[in-house]
């Protein structure tokens, strides 16, 4: 018994101390919230007199999301409140590129496929060929026999005037001087004559090819959702919209082969005759869609890229391929979301000071740790010697705590906010209390007459069903509230959980060890604890 004590309260002091030591030699520490470092917050909502519905707007919000992730940014907030969308970004400086980011038109558009679609590999220097080349900058260039080539992300610059390159960045240079700066990077630089030249460029997706606006007037390459490894295709500009597809599309198991989405036209000019007409260019392999294959698209991003199977279809269309029922279902969403788009305008677009961040946080450090010190001086008032466990507990409780925030803002994106530090703090009551939990049981136990170390075994096995009963409450409340709220109070809820499961864990493998060990020395026995006299004599056992 005493050697699986020994072991639980070494592995878990091992555990919390080496933790923390990893994460403080790597520079592993929590990323902040936007409320703490500071960033840009965008609030957008549909534009006046256009026609949109629920799906539309989820739709907006999970593409919005899936543009700010490719920006790597930590724990953006991206929340839906009515029919207003609030974006969040912690640590964007940028406000143009935050703007771009989160800007979406909800419209989805019947584009033809102009050539083979490529993989790019994960690297800056990738790429993209398909009948002809696109360049990222940095990159190097691959020809196709017979083909042309396009430089997609580097910059022109006209002497004395601003360009716009094709990555969306923006470049303003004097006469005599040229600067070239990769896509994602911002550069001001200096010349001879006193003159600037300045570029800020839009972001980059995860594999270095510049993120698109949908230009359906133009010729452009595009992303292919759900593709691994990833692949762009070359698209012409768009022939139809959405609108040719009633709202009714739903993903089934088509002829036995497998999932895909089925979904009725439109009649007439709006719906059956657009969507024939393009049909009919790409199975007879036409100019304008040389491939027979029909990309629907949706905010730079390809949902679907199909082979037309015939030259003319009769008020309904299937869509079968690969789909798992999952991507069925979300093709079957935007689909029904491209029958009414949502148009977004901006409303507002607000900068978070850094500063008030900083005192903020500054406040929140302080307020916390005056709450600690006053639970630590109390509990050694009360407790005595049993308040230096108290102590001890919970500097293992803050060495977890500050690992597992650390390697999940790293691996994650989690940051730590006001709401969260909030959270910290009340769990500190939670811990608190399992102590006064066990100690209470435990003088209830050697004022009955029993010895120090068979009340200690005694006292902790009644209070563990307490603790646990207690915690279990606090980690339910935890979960439906993170479960059933947005922005700042998930956040509260979160960090409430992870801290209230940390002390179920550290009131087991280092409180009960702790106490029971203490419990079985001499100098314990001798000693007055928790404020009354321990008895000398053999009590009941």
């Amino acid at each position: 018994m005493r050697k699986k004590l020994v072991i639980s309260l070494v592995g878990i002091v091992v555990l919390a101390y080496g933790a923390l030591f990893a994460v403080l030699l790597t520079d592993t520490k929590p990323a902040l919230g936007l409320d703490l470092q500071g960033g840009i917050s965008v609030t957008q909502r549909p534009k006046d007199g256009t026609s949109y519905n629920s799906q539309s707007l989820d739709l907006a919000v999970e593409k919005i999301r899936e543009r700010v992730d490719s920006l790597g940014v930590s724990e953006p907030e991206i929340l839906r409140q009515g029919d207003t969308i609030v974006v969040n970004l912690p640590g964007v400086k940028n406000q143009r590129q935050a703007e771009e980011l989160v800007q979406v038109t909800g419209q989805v558009y019947l584009r033809p496929v102009m050539g083979g679609c490529q993989v790019v590999n994960n690297t800056p220097s990738t790429t993209v060929v398909g009948g002809s080349t696109t360049t990222v900058v940095g990159g190097s260039t691959t020809t196709v026999a017979g083909g042309s080539t396009t430089v997609v992300a580097t910059s022109t610059t006209a002497a004395g005037g601003p360009s716009r390159p094709a990555d969306g960045s923006t470049t303003t240079t004097t006469p005599g001087t040229s600067t070239t700066t990769a896509a994602g990077s911002s550069t001001t630089s200096t010349v001879a004559d006193g003159s600037t030249t300045s570029t800020t460029a839009a972001p980059v997706d995860a594999n270095g090819v510049p993120i698109q606006q949908s230009d359906p007037t133009a010729t452009q390459y595009l992303p292919v959702k759900g593709s691994d490894p990833a692949q762009y295709c070359p698209v012409g500009p768009a022939q139809g919209t959405g609108e040719v597809f009633s709202d009714n599309a739903g993903a089934s198991i088509i002829n036995n082969s497998g999932w895909g989405v089925t979904v009725d036209l439109r009649g007439g000019a709006k719906g059956e005759d657009i969507w024939n007409n393009l049909a009919n260019q790409c199975f007879n392999k036409q100019t304008t869609c040389p491939t027979q294959q029909l990309a629907i698209e949706l905010d730079g991003t390809l949902q679907s890229v199909a082979t037309v199977q015939t030259a003319n279809f009769n008020g309904s269309v299937q869509i079968s391929g690969s789909f798992s029922e999952g991507e069925a279902r979300n093709l079957a969403r935007v689909i029904n979301s491209g029958s009414l788009p949502v148009q977004l305008q901006l409303e507002s677009v607000q900068n978070v000071s850094p500063t008030l961040g900083k005192d903020s946080l500054r406040a929140a450090w302080l307020s916390g740790l005056v709450g600690v010190a006053l639970v630590l001086v109390f509990m050694a008032f009360y407790y005595r010697t049993l308040g230096l466990i108290v102590a001890a507990g919970l500097t293992v409780s803050g060495s977890l705590l500050w690992s597992i925030i650390s390697i999940l803002s790293r691996t994650q994106g989690l940051a730590l906010s006001l709401s969260g530090i909030a959270g910290i703090i009340v769990s500190v009551g939670v811990t608190v209390d399992s102590y006064v939990v066990f100690f209470e049981r435990l003088k209830d136990e050697v004022r009955s007459g029993k010895t120090l170390r068979n009340s200690a075994q005694r006292g902790f096995t009644a209070a563990w069903r307490t603790i646990v009963i207690a915690d279990l409450v606090s980690l339910i409340g935890a979960m439906v509230l993170w479960y059933l709220t947005v922005g700042a109070v998930r956040g509260f809820a979160f960090f409430l959980g992870l801290s209230t499961a940390c002390d179920m864990f550290v009131a087991y493998f280092f409180t009960r060890p702790t106490v029971l060990l203490l419990a079985r020395t001499t100098w314990m026995e001798r000693r007055k604890v928790m404020g009354i006299e321990v008895s000398n004599m053999g009590g009941a056992a």
